[in-house]
């Protein structure tokens, strides 16, 4: 499936996202043809995390939230890690940018504790997702129904556990981001050419 022409938003958090959760559907957007554009709290670098404690890599980071809307890009992709996950979603830039894919139904990959984010956006009522599995009643009490599979697609939402659903998260990523916008696919199947 092919994203070429597509641009797709990534977060990460400085010394707080896990690693594989960023670089690897990174890495899947744009072997599918997408330019990806990382975008953080502040610019510079952003070291990530592995397994939440041990140092990963340092990467650059684009732009930030400051900077940029989410009317620029055709997706998100929100990497976990707990560290990182909280950061994000104690940042109001960050979670209002966030929220404006959904507010624009525009399709979303969540990983790990990256469903913290849309609890703070206010977006998982109503919603079927997976997460890790220690913000379940986070989820929950935010009316969300948590299922415990390596991935969920409920519209243009793509949630997974932990790295270990990468593949599957991935692949599940691309096929999202090439549909496009919720109500472009609901519109599509209405027409009969989805």
């Amino acid at each position: 499936m092919s994203l070429e022409g597509k641009s797709i938003a990534i977060l990460v958090a400085p010394r707080g996202t896990e690693e594989p959760e960023f670089v690897e559907p990174k890495c899947a957007a744009e072997q599918a043809g997408a330019e990806v554009t990382v975008i953080s709290l502040k610019s510079g670098k952003a070291k990530t995390n592995n397994k939440d404690l041990d140092p990963g890599g340092e990467y650059p980071i684009d732009t930030t939230f400051a900077e940029v809307s989410a009317n620029a890009f055709d997706g998100l992709i929100i990497p976990g890690g707990c560290v990182g996950a909280d950061k994000l979603r104690a940042d109001k830039d960050a979670v209002a940018f966030v929220k404006a894919f959904f507010d624009q139904e525009k399709p979303v990959a969540a990983i790990c504790h990256a469903p913290w984010l849309l609890v703070e956006a206010n977006v998982v009522a109503g919603r079927r997702l997976t997460s890790f599995s220690s913000i379940r009643t986070d989820i929950e009490n935010a009316g969300g129904s948590w299922v415990d599979e390596e991935v969920i697609v409920d519209e243009a939402l793509i949630t997974s556990r932990t790295p270990d659903d990468l593949p599957a998260f991935c692949a599940k990523l691309v096929e999202g981001f090439a549909k496009g916008r919720a109500g472009e696919t609901q519109a599509a199947k209405r027409d009969g050419s989805a």
